[in-house]
Formats: structure tokens, C-alpha cells, sequence
């Protein structure tokens, strides 16, 4: 067992300590995925990626409540933390002004996600909102989105985590993209 799965079950056995271990041992890990989580960020949403770090430990202490088994279960879940940090700064923005622009159409690159990540406040919460639908139908492809696109997995380990075999994380991946993009761009 590596040092992030032996801390993850010190902080499961209530070790309060592991939790602060397991960010420095991942902290540049997280840093990389706040990173992608910002990139797509607009001047309004005021947040650098030592804060969104910084943010998502302040609401993984309770690691207890996680069951995340190893390294790649923890980035995922770290990354799905992130997103909700990012998803709640934007409505409470939202909540603090007027309106929003119109929406537009988001491309799709047939090779990775990156066109669903267009600048925007507004485009953050139909990314969100199209993840939860998403969810509604197949949890796992959330999942494997999340694991590739923003912690930045390859099929290998997003296999490992979820225990499938590299052609079904493959099929997954371009279940996920398709719908995705049918949510949004429709019409």
C-alpha cells in the first residue's frame, strides 16, 4: 500500500492528522486540478488555485464520511469538491447581481473536453448542471469524466479506481462525451 492509501485509512480510523498528510503529500496534485478547474474562469470569479485547494481541505476534514480507498478515489473525490466550490462561488455571484448573459452554443473537441470548459460564469453552471443530468442517467460516466478530464487520469488508472477494464472506461468516455454534448448544444 502507497503512503496516500495507508493515511486515508488513518484518517477513516479518525486520525485527525491524516487529512492535513494526505493534502501535502497531493498538494501538488490538487494545485494541478484547481488549476484545471479555473482555467476556464472568467475576471469575475475572483479565486486563485491555492484558494480552491485550500477551500476543498476546509471541506474534506471529515474524511470519515469518505470512502475512498486510494490515491485516484481521492483525487476524484477531491476534484468533485473543487467543482462544487467553483459551481457555489459562481450562483453566489450570480445572487449578488443582476441577470447573466445570454448562453451560446458549446462545441465539443472530439478529442477531449476542453470545449465544454468556454469562459463564463453562466457556461460553469451548465457544465454543472449537464454533469448532474449526466449522473441521473449513469453515475459512472461522471465518474470517468471526472477522473480524466479534471484529475487528469488515464484509462489504466480511472480502471484501477473503478475496477472495469480499459475498453469499458474507453465506451464510457465516449458515452459521456456524446451526451454531453447533445445536453449542451441542443437542437
Amino acid at each position: 500500500m502507497g503512503d496516500v492509501t495507508v493515511l486515508l485509512e488513518a484518517a477513516r480510523q479518525g486520525q485527525p492528522l491524516a487529512v492535513g498528510q494526505i493534502f501535502d503529500l497531493l498538494y501538488p496534485e490538487l494545485k494541478r486540478i484547481a488549476h484545471a478547474r479555473l482555467r476556464w474562469r472568467d475576471d469575475r470569479l475572483l479565486m486563485e488555485t491555492g484558494m480552491l485547494v485550500h477551500e476543498a481541505y476546509l471541506r474534506l476534514v471529515d474524511v470519515q464520511r469518505l470512502g475512498a480507498a486510494d490515491r485516484g478515489h481521492f483525487l476524484a473525490y477531491a476534484s468533485r469538491v473543487m467543482r462544487s466550490v467553483v459551481v457555489d462561488l459562481v450562483r453566489e455571484q450570480q445572487a449578488h447581481r443582476r441577470g447573466g448573459g445570454p448562453q451560446g452554443q458549446v462545441t465539443l473537441d472530439t478529442a477531449a473536453l476542453h470545449a465544454l470548459l468556454p469562459p463564463g460564469e453562466d457556461e460553469i453552471l451548465r457544465i454543472h448542471d449537464a454533469l448532474q443530468e449526466l449522473a441521473r442517467v449513469d453515475a459512472r460516466l461522471v465518474q470517468v469524466v471526472e477522473m480524466r478530464y479534471f484529475v487528469g487520469l488515464d484509462n489504466q488508472e480511472i480502471a484501477d479506481c473503478l475496477g472495469l477494464t480499459t475498453r469499458t472506461v474507453e465506451r464510457d468516455w465516449q458515452k459521456a462525451r456524446s451526451f454531453l454534448f447533445r445536453v449542451m448544444n441542443p437542437g
